[in-house]
């Protein structure tokens, strides 16, 4: 999508970035659980630890964030767009800039009641490797993914 930059997440992202995380939720209900945080406690959550601990980029339009990506040791911890952005390809280009920095698999959970996601990182080159019956904090069935790099052009 013109006008939309992927970047680093600054620390005066904070408020759009987490606020893009408890509306996506809301707006994705049914089919994402409710979460077992309070909005204000996710918020927290988010500029205390996550900004701290991982590492999290944004999709930028004009100084406006549309969507956001926390990225942890192989693993798309989050990713989630503001609702309204969704099918205009901004997740798209996030999970492709997480494989273009990934020096190998990414792995990922979503919630099985989640198919709009499934369906999304399938497209993506994401493999199910493993499923659960709500090994999580909502307690809620979940599916764990993985997408692998290319062999082609990597050296041996």
């Amino acid at each position: 999508m013109d006008g939309v930059h992927i970047r680093r997440a600054k620390s005066d992202d904070a408020d759009a970035a987490s606020t893009i995380m408890v509306d996506a939720r809301h707006a994705s209900a049914p089919a994402i659980p409710p979460s077992v945080h309070s909005d204000d406690e996710t918020r927290v959550w988010f500029r205390q630890v996550v900004l701290a601990q991982c590492d999290v980029w944004v999709a930028d339009e004009a100084g406006h964030i549309r969507g956001v990506m926390v990225l942890s040791a192989g693993w798309i911890e989050q990713l989630y767009l503001a609702p309204g952005w969704t099918g205009r390809g901004i997740g798209a280009r996030l999970v492709r800039h997480a494989q273009d920095l990934a020096v190998g698999p990414l792995e990922l959970w979503t919630f099985a009641s989640n198919l709009g996601a499934a369906r999304f990182y399938e497209r993506h080159g994401f493999v199910q490797v493993d499923r659960t019956d709500g090994d999580n904090e909502e307690g809620e069935p979940d599916i764990r993914y993985r997408w692998t790099p290319p062999l082609e052009g990597r050296d041996s």
